[in-house]
């Protein structure tokens, strides 16, 4: 794929989305493996696929490059793979709805890193939006009827945001992957960043080894979970890094909100889990203010690459 037109990128970035939303659903059809095991299991199957396709791609020497890595290959890993293990876990703990929407304020938390750590200045819109996407979360959490056994699930997701806020906000401070604006597996500026993420998956197998002791997952499981690793994590990472060069950042994250959308409607139609209404009008607000910030960023873009023409 050496040349792309719009039309087949953007194609490309909604595949990208439903692969991403098959988690859930896929996750509730599980037999007997339970908890860390199931984080273990797709971290495994990511880490292998992304180790086989990376020596095809980069070769042998890969492995020799991996070790001597820059500090910041490691940071990066570290962060892809508290998202990796937080994901899996939250998923086991309370709703996809939940995860999901949770999940998504994560171009609100890097804009919010981004005023504090880098000293960026936001736009009045992204502060609004953030307000909004705050008020629809506590809509859901505290004028709902959310167990405190999913409260706790919905914190374990908010890690995912802020692990990957944290892994775009150390990366352009060092000066790479400064023109892109939101968390997104890429090359950076002259630093191969993807295997930070076969680190990340190696670092979430390893962790959640321990604890997933001893195993029970069946044939049918395994199974299942090889195409979650594989398919759902793997493949998507690879074809992201590619999308980064024909999409804007904006783009791409305002295109990311459809895995919400995707995964909520597979949940619902495959795995029973009904949406209650505090859940519907919640996630309403965040996406609709995640959505509108997106789109008047990608205006403002546009805008100003006009006048400099």
């Amino acid at each position: 794929m050496n040349t792309m037109s719009r039309p087949q990128a953007v194609s490309l970035m909604i595949l990208v989305t439903l692969l991403w939303s098959t988690a859930g659903v896929v996750t509730r059809q599980l037999e007997s493996v339970q908890g860390f095991e199931v984080t273990f299991w797709r971290s495994a199957f990511t880490a292998l696929t992304l180790a086989i396709t990376l020596t095809m791609m980069r070769g042998y020497g890969l492995w020799r490059r991996l070790l001597h890595s820059p500090q910041i290959i490691w940071i990066s890993g570290a962060c892809w793979a508290i998202m990796f293990t937080a994901f899996m876990v939250a998923i086991t703990l309370t709703t996809v709805a939940n995860v999901l929407i949770v999940m998504a304020l994560s171009p609100l938390i890097t804009a919010l890193f981004a005023r504090f750590f880098l000293k960026h200045q936001l736009p009045a819109t992204t502060w609004l939006a953030i307000a909004v996407a705050g008020l629809g979360i506590v809509w859901m959490f505290l004028c709902g009827e959310n167990s405190a056994f999913s409260l706790v699930g919905s914190l374990v997701a908010l890690a995912v945001p802020i692990a990957a806020a944290a892994n775009f906000t150390i990366l352009q401070n060092v000066g790479l992957n400064r023109k892109n604006r939101t968390i997104v597996p890429g090359d950076g500026h002259g630093q191969d960043m993807l295997p930070a993420v076969l680190i990340g998956a190696i670092l979430s197998t390893l962790v959640t080894l321990p604890l997933s002791w001893p195993f029970q997952a069946s044939v049918h499981d395994l199974g299942l979970l090889s195409l979650l690793g594989i398919f759902q994590l793997a493949l998507p990472c690879l074809l992201v890094v590619r999308l980064t060069k024909e999409l804007s950042a904006p783009e791409i994250s305002l295109l990311a909100q459809l895995e919400v959308i995707f995964g909520v409607t597979w949940a619902w139609l495959w795995a029973g889990e009904n949406l209650s209404v505090n859940t519907l009008s919640g996630g309403s607000l965040v996406l609709g203010a995640l959505i509108t910030n997106e789109l008047i960023r990608i205006f403002r873009q546009r805008r100003s690459r006009r006048m400099l023409l």
